[in-house]
């Protein structure tokens, strides 16, 4: 069916008596202390185990997952549904950087049996349309189950796991539900470049914007409605408590790495314009503590830092630092660069201070180069931002280009919106 934002709600008020503590096979949540002043979300998840998992009576259940997939106390949910006899677990599907979380980037852990539950874990990292409905046909399951953290950028791969399972789960003739998690950089408005669709890929698969201000369940509403040519059977189980200007730790639930790159929701607020830096030869912070808020290169030194505080971004302040990366660019060699320190994170723009980077950077370093292996036109959604910071196109100017595409993105999204 096309799930509506009626259709949403209605999702999620189905569920509203039993997560309230109401009817005979609820089975409470678990009591979490908070810290004071931290509201209280409950979880997709966490309301549909308080219903007693009624959602997936009858139904042999596969959930598509990783180490976000949590409770509100840090159980896992594959290793709670597998142990509770009111759902019929039987599946488990695993996306980049894998179902337990132990591959880098750009990987998965292949298909095998999970030793904690013995149940099958089959790898969908980079697999996709027809292929992937025959993995879900071949696992036997009925319903799909999709719970994963995001990040809130486009290029941030699960959300495209997401729209490559529906699709799957409609050639299949699978129900989908999505249990619905925040957006750990508040959903209060979309920012960035829109993807045009000839540059289409694994991080970018559909015309939204790098910054996109949903949800998961929003963003699966979204998919169905606009752009799957087959819709899925969807039912989104959503939250409660949570409020478009929440940042995640304003939530009052526990963060879980969803990647080994991604360690705090610090990291999040930065990654939609930092990891355009990915695209080029200097690094991104991969390989220390701080990945996406260092960034360096040999031969950078305070110089980048005056320049970046000169552009007068909202929101953030440039400290010069030095590092060695670990791993990635620069292994084990001390580069200079900036780190972002964020002392007014309503006031960020994560996009616009990426791009005066790239354009401070690409004018103070001489051996500044676009890599050609992660094409900065990739991560971006068209060769626009690229050929204009080329061209010596300042920050306004590159903002300003894709103005028209974002207010015609930020219409579309509007219709699909749940939370206040």
């Amino acid at each position: 069916m096309n799930l509506s934002r009626r259709g949403l709600l209605a999702a999620g008020g189905a569920l509203g008596a039993a997560a309230a503590g109401t009817g005979a096979a609820a089975a409470a949540p678990v009591p979490v202390r908070h810290r004071p002043g931290a509201a209280r979300v409950m979880t997709g998840f966490d309301r549909l185990s308080a219903d007693g998992y009624r959602l997936l009576a009858g139904q042999k259940v596969g959930v598509v997952t990783n180490p976000t997939g949590v409770t509100s106390d840090v159980r896992h949910i594959v290793d709670v549904m597998h142990a509770d006899d009111r759902v019929e677990l039987t599946a488990a599907f695993g996306p980049e950087h894998g179902f337990r979380g132990t591959a880098q980037a750009g990987g998965g852990e292949g298909t095998a049996k999970d030793p904690a539950t013995g149940l099958p874990v089959y790898d969908t990292y980079q697999v996709s349309g027809q292929p992937l409905a025959d993995v879900f046909t071949r696992s036997g399951v009925d319903t799909v189950v999709f719970d994963i953290q995001d990040a809130g950028a486009r290029f941030y791969t699960y959300i495209w796991t997401l729209y490559d399972c529906m699709e799957a789960a409609a050639l299949a003739g699978k129900r989908f539900v999505v249990l619905d998690r925040p957006n750990p950089i508040t959903g209060r408005e979309a920012t960035g470049p829109v993807l045009h669709e000839e540059f289409a890929s694994f991080v970018g698969r559909k015309p939204i914007s790098q910054q996109h201000g949903m949800t998961v369940a929003e963003l699966a509403a979204l998919y169905n409605g606009e752009f799957l040519a087959k819709k899925a059977e969807l039912t989104a189980v959503t939250m409660t408590g949570w409020q478009r200007s929440m940042h995640f730790d304003e939530t009052g639930l526990p963060w879980v790495l969803p990647s080994p790159n991604m360690p705090t929701p610090d990291t999040a607020l930065v990654y939609p314009g930092t990891c355009m830096f990915e695209a080029t030869n200097v690094s991104e912070g991969r390989g220390t503590a701080r990945p996406f808020e260092l960034l360096g290169a040999e031969g950078l030194d305070a110089a980048w830092a005056r320049a970046a505080g000169a552009e007068g971004l909202p929101g953030v302040h440039f400290r010069e630092a030095y590092f060695a990366p670990t791993f990635s660019k620069f292994s084990g060699r001390t580069v200079g660069g900036v780190q972002l320190h964020v002392h007014d994170r309503d006031a960020f723009d994560a996009v616009r201070t990426g791009i005066a980077l790239l354009i401070t950077a690409k004018r103070l370093y001489k051996d500044f180069a676009w890599r050609a292996d992660n094409d900065i036109a990739t991560l971006t959604g068209s060769d626009r931002v690229g050929t204009m910071i080329d061209a010596g196109a300042g920050t306004d100017q590159v903002v300003a280009a894709w103005q028209r595409e974002l207010a015609a993105f930020r219409a579309v999204r509007r219709r699909y919106l749940v939370y206040r």
